[in-house]
């Protein structure tokens, strides 16, 4: 697979939730079915050990950031020699650079194809020692970058630091996510600056997916204006209802390639980010995230429970009646019939 040719392309990438059973141990049934159900769902590719699949999983008392990383790269392994095509393996990273270069020599020996790198590990060092801390890991395996809103644990980073971020060659993609347009406009006008067209720009906003994958950004580099796209998602709102994600996914793309946007597109963006905030809990500063996305699988039934490795992440107060809400307001943008006819064998 020729990886930047692949992302630039632009696809759906859901980030992998993690599925335990009642007793809060790994169920590798419903994990496997959850990789089956993304890929019969057309995702062009599977973030694995990332926030979604809970960085609990590399405590010591789990121990499941190998078990983990290794089915999703067999199970997809299996599913593409059954259906032949391209699919991108995307490993998230963590901590300081001795962890995270171990992390991602890891996921290389398991085939992942590219390193989602966090910084949220470095709170208030020098932009030039996150951008070493990059370039080691880039020694390894190609980068993802990843811009992490400071709510959940990331930092403002500046525009001087993405235009340094972008130069270092081995990175192939940017997640955007700080959940703010002005450092959105950063990260695209710093990649811009470089000259550098083989860099693909994800977002990560989930308060504002589709009208990033709508934008014609601006942006000026040393010549005319020009305008560059964010091409796909690598998402944890594209977890659950990945079939619809999909789809509305096509559209977009379509749309945004004609003279004039229709404005139902307005209406339509709207709607995913009141369903983004139901399974997301925005209303209690997104503490019910991870259970919100478990809470949506384990309705359709490709997850036994939605219970996470810390018990104290749970259901906020009334999320499970958002859910219930967005469901029924918007039918045209869950999945429940997809996953339905196919359960049963994503589950064998």
């Amino acid at each position: 697979m020729d990886l930047r040719r692949h992302l630039l392309a632009g696809h759906v990438i859901p980030a992998h939730p993690l599925a335990l059973d009642d007793r809060r141990h790994f169920s590798e049934k419903h994990q496997r079915a959850l990789t089956r159900y993304y890929l019969a769902a057309g995702a062009g590719g599977l973030a694995v050990g990332v926030h979604s699949t809970q960085f609990e999983i590399r405590e010591p008392k789990h121990g499941l950031l190998k078990p983990v990383l290794a089915l999703a790269a067999e199970t997809t392994a299996a599913e593409v020699r059954r259906t032949p095509r391209d699919v991108a393996l995307i490993a998230g990273v963590c901590g300081r650079t001795r962890q995270a270069a171990a992390e991602t020599e890891l996921a290389h020996g398991l085939g992942y194809h590219a390193a989602l790198v966090s910084m949220a590990a470095f709170k208030t060092e020098p932009e030039t020692e996150i951008i070493a801390h990059v370039s080691a890991i880039a020694e390894i395996l190609p980068i993802v970058g990843f811009y992490l809103q400071p709510a959940v644990g990331g930092r403002a980073l500046s525009f001087a630091f993405w235009r340094r971020f972008a130069e270092i060659p081995a990175v192939v993609a940017i997640k955007i996510a700080p959940f703010n347009r002005y450092q959105t406009l950063d990260v695209v006008r710093a990649v811009a600056a470089t000259g550098r067209d083989d860099v693909a720009l994800y977002t990560g906003n989930d308060d504002t997916i589709v009208a990033d994958l709508l934008t014609p950004f601006p942006t000026v580099s040393g010549g005319p204006k020009h305008a560059r796209r964010i091409v796909g998602g690598l998402l944890g709102h594209w977890g659950l209802w990945t079939h619809a994600a999909v789809r509305l996914f096509h559209e977009a793309k379509l749309a945004a390639g004609r003279a004039q946007l229709d404005t139902t597109w307005l209406t339509r963006a709207v709607a995913v980010t009141d369903m983004n905030a139901a399974v997301f809990d925005a209303a209690h500063q997104f503490s019910g995230c991870l259970s919100g996305i478990l809470e949506v699988l384990r309705r359709q039934g490709l997850v036994g429970t939605n219970h996470c490795l810390n018990p104290r992440e749970v259901l906020s107060p009334g999320q499970a009646a958002e859910l219930t809400r967005v469901s029924r307001a918007y039918p045209d943008l869950i999945d429940d019939d997809f996953v339905a006819a196919h359960r049963d064998a994503w589950l064998r």
